[in-house]
This record gives C-alpha cells, sequence and structure tokens, in this order.
C-alpha cells in the first residue's frame, strides 16, 4: 500500500546515452526525501527508439500507447502550428550586415522581428536580416519540412542548419534558398537533418530601396522528425479537438461551435452567439449595419430587364430583429439592361453573345460585315457589367484561413465592377482575365515595333485604410509579377500597358483593404472600381469596328479580295491600297497603318532603321555656326557606357547603388543598352548563369539598375533589382535646350566654357508610372571637351544625385574629346621661318585652343628656295640710288650754270672800274661763242644771299640792261664814296 501511495511521488526518466547506445530508466522523486521506497533502475529502450505517430511511450511499461481522445502526438517529431505567439524554443534576432562606420551594429534593426499572426507567422517586411532560430537536439537522423509563402523576391529568404560548433552544415543551394511561390499560394520544403544538435535558422533580408511595401514571407506548420522519444501527449489547444484517440493531429472547430483545450468534440454556440472556425470561444452577435450587406446586379431577363439585389455577407453573424439593426433594403424597380459590350450582340433571350468572325458591332445592334477592303479590329472591349464576361473570373483568397474561398471577389455593378465584400478586411479579392495570345493584324504587319498588344483600364480606388491595388500578369501560366501597384484612395484614371511577347497571359486585379491580419470587416466601405477593361490585338477577341488594310501585294498589280500583310516599315496607301514603303528618315509611330501621314518625321538628328520602326542617331551631327558649318563623329562613344552613382542609404540604413547603361548612338537603331535583374540568381554557385533565368530584363537607349554590392550584405555577388527603362524612343539631337516638351535645363551642369555648343539628345519612354504620368524621358548633353579621352566621362548634376530631381526626367552630361567637330582648314594657320641658306621653311600648327578632333591632318612641313635679300629690299635699295644720282645730277646742272652767271657779273663789274661810267648794254655779254676768261680776280665777292638775289632779278625782269645799269651806278658811288 506504501508503494502505490508512493508512485504518484516520483517519475521516470531515462540517463544519457552511453557508448554503446545503452541506456537506464530511473524513478525521480518529485521532490527531495517525498518518497524513499522508489523502484531500482532497470535497462532502458535503445537510444534510437521511438513510438509511431499517434502514441506516446508508457514510462511505467517502456510500451507505446495511443493517444487518448482529445489530444496527440508526432510519435518522434515535434510541431509548430500554432503562432497566436512565438513558441517557447524560438528565437527571433535581428541584426544588420551592414555594420556602422565603426563597425557598430545599426540601432534601427532592433524593432524588427518575426510577427506571430495566428495561424502563421509573417516575416519583417523592412532591409533589415530577421534570423527566427530553433535548437533541437536528434537522437537519430531526421528532417525538418515547413509550410511556407514566399512571393515577393525584393526580400531574401534563406534556410541553413549549424551544429553546435554554429558551423553550418553541408547544404546544396535548393536546401538553402527558399524558391518563389505564386501569391498565395503555399508551398513545403525539406531539409534532411544529421544526428546530434542542429540549430535552425530562417533568415530573411529586405532588399528594396524605396517605399514601396514589400510582401512578408509567412511560415506555419514546421514540423521536425528525429527528436528523442514522446512521453506524453499534447492536448488540443482551444478551438481544435481530436475526435479519437491515437490521433497525431488535431482538427479546427466549425464556424458557430467553439471548445476548450484538450477537447475531444466541439460545442454549439449559444444562441445570439457566433464563432469562426478555430475560434476558442463564442462572440455575442452584433446588431445588422451597412457593413453587412452588398448589392449586385441580376443578369438580364427574357425582357432586356435588369434590377439591384441586396444579400448579406456569408456567413451572416449579425441580428436583424434588435434594436439598432438595419434590415436588408428591398430589391430595387427593374430597370432596361445596359447595352451589349462592342463586339457583341443582343439575342433574343436579352443575352449579349459574341459577333461571327468577320463582323463587327458596337453592342446596341446586329453584327454587320466588314466592307471590302477593310478587317475588323480584333480584341476585348468590356465597359457595360451587367454579367462577367466568359474569359474573366473573380475569387477570394485569405493568406491565414480559406474562409473566403467560395465567395466572390468583385460584384458587376452595370457601369462598372467593384471589389466584394469578402469575409475579413485583409482578404485578397482577385479578378483575372485569360487571354490565350495575340495576332498583329494585317493592316498592322508593317509595324516591327515590339508591341503584340495592350491593355488599358480605368478605375478608382476608395480606401480609408492603407488599401493595395496590385495589377498583375502571369505569362504562360509560369509565375505572376506585379506590374504596378497603387496605395490608398486614387482617383478615376487610366493605365496601359504593353504586351512585348506573344505569349498566353492572365492578366489579375488584386484589391487588400489592409495588409494587417484582422480577422474582422472594419473597412467594408473600402472599394475599387474598374470602369472599363481595352484589350487590343487578341486572337480570339471580337471586333467594334473595322480598319482599312491593303489589297494589292507589295510586287503585284492586281488586287484581291481579301486583306495582305505589308511588309515591315510599309504603310497602306489611301487611293490604291497597295503596300508602299515609308519615305527616308520617317516611321510608324502610331497605331495604324494606313495612309503616308502614318510615317512620322523622325526628328532632329536622327534617321530611320531599315524596318522603319524607330528613329536613331547614326553617331553623326552637323551644326551651322557664324557661317561655318561644324561635322560630329560621335562613333567614339556607341559602345554602351555605364554610370554607377552613389552610395545612397534606405532609412535604415542599406548601402545601395544606381546604375545606368547608355546606348547614346549606332547600333543600327538597336536599344542595346540592357539592364537585367539577378535576383533568382544569386544562390546559383555558376556565375556564368543563363540569362533567361532572370525575372526581368529591359533593352532601351538607356536603362536603370539598382545595385546592392556584396560586400558585408553575405551574399555570393552584387544583387541587380528594380531595373527600368528611361528611354525607349529617341526624339532628336540638336544644340537646342527645348525639345518636344522636354528641357535639358542647362542651369544643372558648370557653364559651357568652349566656343563649341552643346549637343542634346532627347529621349523619352512611354510607359506611364503612377508618379509620371507622361512616362519617363532623359537628356544627354554631350560637350566637347579635348582634356578627356575619346570615350569620355559621364555624370549626373551635382543638385541631383540620383541623375533625376523629379523622378521622371533624368539628365546626364557627356564630356569627351570625341564630342568636338571634326577638324577643317580653319582650324590651324601657316607659320613661314626665316631664310636660310636660300633655303625657307613653312610650318602648320593648330589654333589654341584646338577644338577639332579627327578630321583633316596638319599639311606637313615644306622647304621652298628662297634670296636673301628680299625683293622689298631690292626695290628700296635701287629707288634710294635712283634719287642720289639724280639729286647730284641737278646739283652739277645748277653748280654750272651759277658758275656762268658768276662769271658774267664780275665781267660786268670790272668794266664799269675800269670806265667808270656804264657800259653799252650789248658789250657787257660775251659774244655767242666766246668762253669767259679763266683768270679773272673779284674786286668784291658777292654773299649768298646777293647771288640768289641776283639770280632772282635776272629770272623776274629779263634781264633788262635797266636793272644791270642801276646796280652799276650804285657800284659807282660805292667805289667813289
Amino acid at each position: 500500500m506504501g508503494r502505490f501511495s508512493c508512485q504518484s511521488e516520483y517519475y521516470y526518466q531515462y540517463t544519457e546515452c552511453d557508448s554503446t547506445g545503452a541506456r537506464w530508466r530511473v524513478a525521480i522523486p518529485r521532490s527531495p526525501g517525498s518518497c524513499s521506497d522508489l523502484p531500482p533502475p532497470t535497462r532502458g529502450t535503445d537510444c534510437s527508439f521511438s513510438c509511431p505517430a499517434g502514441k506516446f511511450l508508457e514510462m511505467s511499461t517502456q510500451q507505446c500507447t495511443p493517444c487518448a481522445a482529445g489530444s496527440y502526438s508526432l510519435g518522434s517529431g515535434l510541431r509548430f502550428d500554432q503562432w497566436d505567439a512565438i513558441p517557447a524554443g524560438f528565437t527571433s534576432l535581428a541584426s544588420f550586415l551592414d555594420t556602422g562606420p565603426n563597425g557598430e551594429d545599426i540601432q534601427a534593426c532592433k524593432s524588427s522581428s518575426w510577427t506571430p499572426q495566428g495561424v502563421y507567422l509573417e516575416s519583417n517586411r523592412d532591409e533589415c536580416t530577421v534570423s527566427l532560430v530553433y535548437a533541437v537536439h536528434l537522437e537519430k537522423q531526421g528532417s525538418v519540412s515547413f509550410t511556407y509563402q514566399y512571393p515577393d523576391n525584393n526580400i531574401f529568404f534563406e534556410f541553413y542548419v549549424q551544429n553546435e560548433q554554429c558551423q553550418e552544415m553541408a547544404q546544396t543551394d535548393d536546401q538553402k534558398w527558399i524558391k518563389v511561390t505564386n501569391n498565395g499560394e503555399w508551398d513545403t520544403h525539406t531539409v534532411s537533418l544529421k544526428s546530434g544538435t542542429n540549430i535552425l535558422y530562417w533568415r530573411t533580408t529586405g532588399i528594396l530601396v524605396g517605399g514601396k511595401m514589400v510582401k512578408p514571407v509567412l511560415l506555419k506548420n514546421i514540423q521536425i522528425e528525429g527528436v528523442a522519444y514522446t512521453s506524453e501527449c499534447f492536448p488540443c489547444r482551444p478551438g481544435w479537438f481530436s475526435p479519437t484517440p491515437g490521433s497525431s493531429s488535431c482538427q479546427p472547430c466549425p464556424s458557430n461551435t467553439y471548445s476548450v483545450k484538450g477537447a475531444s468534440s466541439c460545442t454549439p454556440c449559444p444562441e445570439h452567439h457566433y464563432s469562426h472556425e478555430g475560434w476558442p470561444e463564442c462572440k455575442e452577435r452584433p446588431p445588422c449595419s451597412e457593413k453587412d450587406y452588398f448589392q449586385i446586379h441580376t443578369a438580364c431577363d427574357s425582357e432586356g430587364k435588369t434590377q439591384v439585389l441586396y444579400r448579406w455577407v456569408e456567413p451572416k453573424i449579425c441580428v436583424e430583429n434588435i434594436t439598432g439593426a438595419v434590415e436588408l433594403p428591398a430589391t430595387g424597380q427593374r430597370e432596361p439592361c445596359p447595352p451589349c459590350n462592342p463586339g457583341y450582340y443582343n439575342s433574343n433571350d436579352s443575352t449579349c453573345l459574341p459577333c461571327p468572325p468577320g463582323t463587327h458591332s458596337d453592342g446596341t445592334y446586329t453584327c454587320a460585315q466588314c466592307p471590302a477592303g477593310t478587317e475588323p479590329v480584333l480584341g476585348y472591349e468590356y465597359k457595360w457589367w451587367n454579367v462577367l464576361p466568359s474569359n474573366m473570373k473573380t475569387s477570394c483568397f485569405n493568406v491565414g484561413n480559406s474562409k473566403c474561398d467560395d465567395k466572390n471577389g468583385w460584384e458587376v455593378a452595370g457601369d462598372h465592377i467593384r471589389s466584394g465584400a469578402g469575409s475579413s478586411d485583409n482578404d485578397y479579392l482577385i479578378l483575372s482575365l485569360h487571354v490565350p495570345g495575340f495576332k498583329v493584324p494585317a493592316s498592322l504587319s508593317g509595324m516591327t515595333g515590339s508591341e503584340f498588344g495592350r491593355i488599358t483600364f480605368v478605375f478608382e480606388t476608395i480606401c480609408s485604410a492603407d488599401c493595395e491595388l496590385y495589377f498583375m500578369m502571369d505569362v504562360n501560366r509560369k509565375s505572376t509579377t506585379v506590374v504596378e501597384s497603387w496605395e490608398g484612395s486614387k482617383g478615376k484614371q487610366s493605365y496601359s500597358h504593353s504586351m512585348t511577347r506573344n505569349a498566353s497571359v492572365t492578366y489579375t486585379w488584386a484589391f487588400q483593404r489592409t495588409n494587417h491580419a484582422l480577422d474582422v470587416r472594419r473597412f467594408i466601405a473600402d472599394t475599387v472600381k474598374i470602369y472599363s477593361i481595352n484589350l487590343t490585338n487578341v486572337i480570339d477577341g471580337v471586333a467594334s469596328a473595322c480598319r482599312a488594310c491593303a489589297l494589292v501585294p507589295q510586287n503585284s498589280q492586281r488586287a484581291g479580295s481579301s486583306c495582305v500583310p505589308c511588309p515591315a516599315g510599309f504603310y497602306i496607301d489611301r487611293d490604291t491600297n497597295r503596300c508602299q514603303e515609308c519615305p527616308p528618315n520617317t516611321h510608324l509611330a502610331g497605331r495604324q497603318t494606313y495612309g503616308q501621314d502614318a510615317c512620322v518625321a523622325c526628328g532632329p538628328g536622327s534617321i530611320s532603321n531599315k524596318e522603319h520602326s524607330r528613329c536613331y542617331s547614326d553617331c553623326s551631327f552637323t551644326h551651322t555656326l557664324n557661317n561655318r558649318t561644324l561635322t560630329f563623329d560621335l562613333s567614339a562613344l556607341s559602345d554602351v557606357a555605364s554610370l554607377t552613382i552613389g552610395p545612397s542609404f534606405t532609412s535604415k540604413g542599406t548601402k545601395y547603388l544606381h546604375l545606368f547603361n547608355i546606348s547614346l548612338c549606332g547600333h543600327g537603331g538597336k536599344r542595346a543598352a540592357v539592364c537585367t535583374d539577378n535576383v533568382t540568381d544569386v544562390s546559383n554557385k555558376d556565375d556564368q548563369s543563363d540569362a533567361a533565368q532572370f525575372v526581368n530584363s529591359v533593352d532601351s537607349f538607356i536603362c536603370q539598375s539598382t545595385i546592392i554590392p556584396s560586400d558585408g550584405r553575405g551574399f555570393r555577388m552584387a544583387i541587380s533589382s528594380q531595373s527600368i527603362s528611361l528611354a525607349d524612343t529617341f526624339i532628336g539631337a540638336t544644340v537646342d535646350t527645348v525639345l518636344n516638351g522636354v528641357s535639358a535645363e542647362p542651369d544643372l551642369f558648370p557653364e559651357n566654357s568652349q566656343d563649341v555648343p552643346d549637343i542634346n539628345f532627347f529621349y523619352s519612354s512611354t510607359q506611364v508610372t503612377a508618379s509620371c504620368d507622361l512616362g519617363r524621358s532623359s537628356v544627354i548633353t554631350v560637350r566637347c571637351n579635348p582634356e578627356k579621352s575619346e570615350r569620355g566621362e559621364l555624370s549626373v548634376p551635382s543638385s541631383c544625385p540620383a541623375g533625376t530631381c523629379d523622378g521622371c526626367t533624368f539628365h546626364f552630361l557627356w564630356e569627351s574629346a570625341s564630342a568636338c567637330p571634326r577638324c577643317t582648314e580653319d582650324d590651324y594657320h601657316r607659320i613661314e621661318g626665316a631664310c636660310k641658306g636660300g633655303v625657307q621653311e613653312t610650318l602648320y600648327v593648330w589654333n589654341e585652343p584646338k577644338l577639332c578632333t579627327k578630321g583633316v591632318s596638319l599639311p606637313p612641313r615644306s622647304s621652298s628656295p628662297c634670296e636673301a635679300i628680299a625683293l622689298w629690299l631690292k626695290v628700296g635699295v635701287g629707288g634710294g640710288a635712283f634719287v642720289a644720282v639724280l639729286l647730284i645730277s641737278l646739283t652739277c646742272y645748277f653748280w654750272k650754270k651759277n658758275k656762268r652767271l658768276e662769271y658774267k657779273y664780275s665781267r660786268l663789274v670790272m668794266s664799269a672800274n675800269k670806265e667808270c661810267e656804264l657800259p653799252a648794254a650789248d658789250s657787257c655779254g660775251l659774244a655767242e661763242g666766246e668762253e669767259p676768261d679763266d683768270d679773272v680776280v673779284y674786286a668784291q665777292k658777292p654773299s649768298l644771299l646777293g647771288k640768289l638775289r641776283a639770280i632772282a632779278n635776272k629770272q623776274e625782269d629779263g634781264e633788262s640792261s635797266e636793272s644791270v645799269q642801276l646796280k652799276s651806278s650804285q657800284s659807282d658811288r660805292w667805289v667813289l664814296g
């Protein structure tokens, strides 16, 4: 009896396993000294022994025993599927792999963690690195498996195992890196474990740089096999039950029932109370309000009438017949049905049916045959929503439960389709449109652009919380990618997206009122409305109109009866219905090829490619400046250039760079700049990975990628993500600062100090975004700088370090020696050397500063014969000698003539002195031919002034005798006096 009473005072436990794998069962008192009569130790089961699922090891008998109803056992395993809180043994560690400048941890990540959300565990949404850690000791080889949802590759999700020395266990990449799941789908990942201590890590790291919220990773149902024996069964948690003994799991209680812990059955809720599936208790039903019902439009009846009906949201949890409750509104009046959508006709029973092939209708009349020379414009055009089109489906999905799986996510409402009620605010309300493929019609065959079809829809969101609308596409049923998303309330607007691949595609609109896990309908009034959906060039589409086409093939003179496709770059002549090639340097820019005006002239400084599908620069440019033509050869800049800007940092401290790839000119018009995302390739050990693995790749004239460096992030290589096209259309190149509404903003860069003007290359991207209603545009300013290399150097404005100030217009400056004009004869001058040894050298030198490149070369140095004395010097010396001789001759002449006059005068004076009277006038001169006497003695030598006076008087009075006589008389007086 004492032994029996003592039995409740102790319990059994196994000792540690010895080297042979054996162990002993020993009894241990629950409190020291409480029991002295303990059973002796006995040999226990083998260390690797474990019971199967649904049973536990009864230690007193060491036999496997089935679990009682209301409990469960995994045998040698552990299962974690309750996430009201993080279970014991789990730890959430937040860190930041990029440490601060002094090696310290960045404190911004201290609040990041995995968050329990009831039936699943949710990862962090930021760029912090958060690890969920669990340590387990396995007695034998086992495994770990977990169910997960990983819809957004902007978060890295990896799972790895370490041993007790913190050494990472050998794993393949498929085991470590988790595969991305489609939106809303759960997948299971299993990894084998070795015996001993295993430390399990679920690690997430956000790589998104920007304000957009990412979708978190979700975990549920973590199961570990290979642990030690299970000596007891686990009771079912409240709200769950296990009806039979030997269960390996528990089941959730149905709606409007509840259960307590360890229940083998569920109890119905009291009257006026309700519960949802798996609830541990019931709640009182509230009075009905406007949030508890919704309206629908009935299908057209045989009379072509429809009416509005109101229905309770299921499951109905409210009560109508109590104070404060609202009643379900009465059915609306019967009204005429809206017309059929374009391409459909109204049948006799008031249903809309698609028009037969080759016919068209605007939806109000019967289908009509397309006239000769035209073809139907095939597509989908939905603008009336009386019934959901047959190629569209709607559904409801919740990541945490299946309560809304059988509900409609959207409801038709006459002139629009709107989101439905769902079961809770964090449901995804899904609307999908399946397109089997695209076909470019014969009338558009001359266009060779990359657009096979285009979807355009008009929508509006009305929200009071953090709602979000996702527009997604699934190509060839492989994976769903988000094309664009809108958060919060958005006014009525249009969005358009081009399909660049001829493939089957499913477009999906998913609306979520809030991304917080709320099991209530607080924001039931938050809704999205889609007014119209228009899709072009669909294979099995219907026609609302007809389009003119070509009937005369290119090399034929006879018109056929059916449309013929035109070659690439050809338009349809309006008069002859013949295919005609577009004129040179024009391109088919619109979405029609009828008439020559469909061929649009290329912009300045651009030419068209062979197919006339786009314009581009052939790397040549000319400009007339001051009556001089400048010719530029930019072929050295034709290769794709890369510019890396950064680093920048997010609010959490993640370092990232912006990478721009630029294709300025050449390549025959091909958009040679390619940007790719390598997110899915990071786990691949082979650096030479196939480009087909990339999730996203864009080709453009200018594209941008966001790069997260590999240093310090724990990744094998740098991460490239968010690749976008900034320039898929070349507008033109000009020295002007504005072209087609795009401004080069010259004030953003340092002023050009050279005499050579800048060349501005203008680009645009027609793909609109949530922030750029008109799409993005880019300007590359090419500047002559002789100090740079031929390839030159790219830069962005210092005031806009990301290359853009508004996120929509990007500016680049490309300084290069190749951007200088080609050299001409005006760019150098001649220098002539001195004449040395009868040889003169001539040199040619460039004008300084030299602002040209290539082109003409400097003429070689030349030599020419020359004389030591220059011609001008010869002429000067000769002229001087002639003047000197002339002066000497004149001097001699006048000197001789003066001598004669002096002689005559002296004879006259002497004659007067001898006779004391004046001689006769005719006796004073020499007879003709008489030579003067050389032996004349002057009585008085007149002065030079007197001589000149005498000469002057002689010239004035014609040598009159009276003058001589007067002077002679005067002389007498002088002598006599």
